[in-house]
């Protein structure tokens, strides 16, 4: 029951993404070098990420709370380096559109150092078995500084050539469902733009849009609450396994609609802009709201254990992406294998730790004691 819940979460979001996608492009419209990606896009489609660690906070509380949005957060991180860059691969290589994928080396340099600096930050920030409201605005504070350092060195070039004027490109001989049927199929897009889409319209529909994944975060939050109880582990190792996969829904869309554009640039600076997102601000905003209304977290031992292996972990798949993306002039086929494998290994190292086999609790021994 709670696992068709998870299903029907994941199907919302990935319906209502659609909207995200439509509003950010025209938003978005004037941002060059990959700045549209890591910024109106990651942010966008990293919602579910925001909500559903707000929810998990305010609905379970305390420790139960953190390691249910740590857990949300730095799984949809390793799900975003790895799985998506892969599906990106290959869907241009299985249309045919390239023979293999040219992402620029400054975006891939600027994010992904921006993001190992993250979670280097986050590691050391959150070391202790007590948080305050402080740790919530250092890490916001970062995501603004990452912003401020894209937009400063985004070349202007291009950033006026489709002017405001973009008011569409699929003026349409296409006959619209009428209002009914897209509310209950939930095409939010027709709904709020059938005559051309304006700046207010955008707006209109970004925030609709985040509303309707905002609320199938708190189903989503209870369905992994009860799955875990189905399933007789803590609410912890079902967000970063099924939690985060869901969540991480509208980030795969945004970015397997921009590489079918050709816009290798965004549809990696979103994957690589969304963990940064999702290390900061997902995760700092709510934590330093909670923390304002309640006080500190006080998180349990095992909680603490838990998470200090989920940051070193997250730390070293990111620098093994990063790496990835780096080796050779373009991004193929073995390059979308070695993510995929990175990712496997990781969820199996899940699972194991889930079900307290031997080998994954002798490695996440090894993992807490490079921090602790």
């Amino acid at each position: 029951m709670s696992l068709g819940l998870i299903v029907l979460c994941c199907l919302i979001i990935w319906r209502a993404s659609d909207g995200f996608e439509a509003a950010s492009e025209y938003l978005g419209r004037n941002l060059t070098d990959g700045v549209r990606g890591a910024t109106i896009n990651a942010i966008g489609s990293s919602m579910p990420e925001l909500f559903t660690t707000l929810w998990f906070l305010f609905v379970l509380h305390d420790r139960d709370g953190f390691a249910g949005g740590i857990g949300t957060t730095a799984g949809s991180a390793v799900f975003n380096a790895m799985v998506i860059p892969a599906v990106v691969i290959f869907a241009v290589l299985m249309v045919g559109l390239a023979k293999s994928v040219n992402v620029s080396k400054k975006v891939i340099l600027r994010d992904g150092i921006s993001l190992l600096v993250a979670e280097f930050v986050l590691i050391f920030l959150v070391s202790g078995d007590t948080l305050s409201w402080w740790h919530g605005l250092v890490l916001m504070a970062m995501y603004g500084v990452y912003v401020i350092v894209l937009f400063a060195g985004m070349t202007s070039s291009d950033s006026d050539d489709s002017d405001d004027s973009d008011d569409d490109e699929d003026d349409e001989d296409d006959v619209p469902a009428s209002v009914l049927t897209s509310l209950f199929t939930l095409d939010l897009e027709n709904v709020f733009i059938r005559g051309g889409i304006t700046k207010s319209s955008a707006w209109t529909l970004l925030l609709v849009s985040m509303a309707v994944i905002g609320g199938s975060c708190a189903l989503l939050v209870h369905a992994c609450e009860g799955a875990a109880g189905e399933l007789g582990v803590a609410t912890y190792f079902v967000a970063v396994i099924l939690a985060s996969a869901a969540t991480s829904v509208p980030d795969t869309i945004l970015s397997y609609r921009d590489a079918m554009n050709g816009d290798y640039d965004d549809a990696v600076a979103n994957a690589l802009g969304s963990n940064i997102f999702d290390v900061c601000f997902a995760l700092g905003f709510p934590l330093f709201v909670y923390t304002i209304m309640y006080g500190d977290i006080s998180m349990s031992t095992e909680t603490v254990e838990n998470i200090t292996e989920l940051r070193v972990l997250l730390l070293g798949s990111t620098a093994l992406a990063f790496l990835i993306f780096l080796f050779g002039k373009g991004m193929s086929r073995i390059h979308a294998f070695l993510l995929l494998t990175v990712y496997v290994l990781f969820t199996a190292f899940i699972l194991a730790k889930a079900s307290e086999a031997s080998w994954a609790i002798e490695l996440g021994q090894r993992l807490q004691n490079l921090i602790l």
